[in-house]
C-alpha cells in the first residue's frame, strides 16, 4: 500500500474517522506507512445512535490496500472511553505518536432558540472530546519525548457564522486548547496545531439548495472534498513538521492559509485614567476605526475556491 513513508513507524489515532474528513486523513496516513486506530462512534451528524460499521469499513479499506489498522467505537465525549482509545493503540501497536481530533457533531439553532442540551452536546463532543483524547495521550507523549496533536477548529469560531453558538464556542475553545498544549508540552518535543477545514461532508450537507444561487454555492463547496484536508494533517502529524507548533491553518480546496491569532490592534491612553464619560468621548471614537465588522466566514472568504 505504501506510497510514501512520511509516517513510517508511527501510530496515529484519528477520531471520527468512519467518514468525511477523518476517513480521508486516515487513508492518507496509511498510505504514508502509519498504523491507524480508526475511531468512530457511528452516530448521526447530531450525535445520535451508534454503529460499528463505519470504523470497521475504513479498517478493511486500509487492510485491503496492505496497511495496518484497528477499529474503535468509543465516544470522545466520555473520559473513560477516550482513555480506551489511546489504550487500544498501545495494546494493538505498542505505542502512540499522533492524535487527530476530528470527531464532531452539529446541533445548529439560532441563539434565542438554542436549548441547554443542544449547547451541552456540542461542547461535550468537540471541546471536552478534544481535551479527553489529548489528555489520554499526553503522558505517553511526554515519556517518549515526542508526539503530535492535530485538532479541527472552524472559521465558525475563528470568524463567525449564523446559528452555531455551540459549535463556534467549542471550535474557538479548541484553538485555545491547542495553543495551551503547545506551550505546556513543547519542552517534551510535543506539538499541537489546528486546521480549519472547508470541505463538503455530511456535516454541512444540510445547506439549502432552493434557489439557483444556493445551488451554485453548494456546487462550489462540493469541489472542496475531504481529501483536500488530508495532506496538511498528515504533514502536521509527521516529523517533517518538527518546528511547527501552536499554529492555526485553514484549508480550502487547493489553498492553505495561516490564520491570525488575537493580538493588540490599537490603544488609547489618558494619564489621569478613564471615566465612563471619557471612554465615550475619547476612547471609543479613537478605537472605532479599527473595530471589526460582524463578519461571517463567507464575508471574509469572498472568492470562489481555487
Amino acid at each position: 500500500m505504501a506510497q510514501g513513508n512520511m509516517l513510517e513507524g508511527k501510530v496515529v489515532l484519528v477520531t471520527g474517522a468512519g467518514g468525511g474528513i477523518g476517513r480521508d486523513i486516515a487513508l492518507l496516513c496509511a498510505q504514508q506507512s502509519a498504523k491507524l486506530v480508526i475511531n468512530d462512534l457511528g452516530a448521526s451528524v447530531a450525535g445520535e445512535g451508534g454503529d460499528v460499521g463505519p470504523a470497521q469499513r475504513v479498517v478493511e479499506e486500509i487492510r485491503a490496500a496492505g496497511g495496518e489498522a484497528t477499529a474503535n467505537t468509543d465516544s470522545v465525549s466520555d473520559v473513560t472511553s477516550a482513555n480506551r482509545m489511546v489504550q487500544t493503540a498501545l495494546d494493538v501497536f505498542g505505542r502512540i505518536d499522533a492524535v487527530v481530533n476530528n470527531a464532531g457533531i452539529l446541533r445548529d439553532r439560532f441563539f434565542h432558540k438554542m436549548s441547554v442540551d443542544e449547547f451541552d452536546a456540542v461542547i461535550k463532543v468537540h471541546l471536552y472530546g478534544g481535551f479527553y483524547v489529548s489528555r489520554a495521550a499526553a503522558n505517553h507523549f511526554k515519556e517518549q519525548g515526542s508526539g503530535a496533536y492535530v485538532h479541527m477548529t472552524s472559521t465558525s469560531g475563528l470568524i463567525g457564522n449564523f446559528g452555531q453558538a455551540n459549535y463556534a464556542a467549542a471550535k474557538l475553545g479548541i484553538a485555545a486548547l491547542s495553543k495551551s498544549i503547545a506551550l505546556d508540552m513543547q519542552k517534551f518535543n510535543v506539538r499541537s496545531n489546528c486546521i480549519a477545514p472547508f470541505a463538503w461532508s455530511r456535516m454541512i450537507g444540510s445547506i439549502p439548495t432552493d434557489t439557483p444561487e444556493e445551488k451554485a454555492r453548494v456546487a462550489r463547496i462540493q469541489q472542496m472534498t475531504p481529501a483536500k484536508i488530508a495532506p496538511i494533517a498528515v504533514y502536521l502529524a509527521s516529523d517533517a513538521a518538527h518546528d511547527v507548533n501552536g499554529q492555526i491553518f485553514a484549508v480550502r480546496n487547493n489553498e492553505i492559509f495561516l490564520m491570525s491569532q488575537p493580538r493588540p490592534e490599537r490603544s488609547v491612553h489618558r494619564s489621569e485614567g478613564w471615566t465612563p464619560e471619557t471612554v465615550a468621548s475619547h476612547a471609543m471614537p479613537a478605537l472605532k476605526a479599527s473595530f471589526y465588522d460582524l463578519d461571517r466566514s463567507g464575508d471574509v472568504f469572498t472568492w470562489d475556491p481555487v
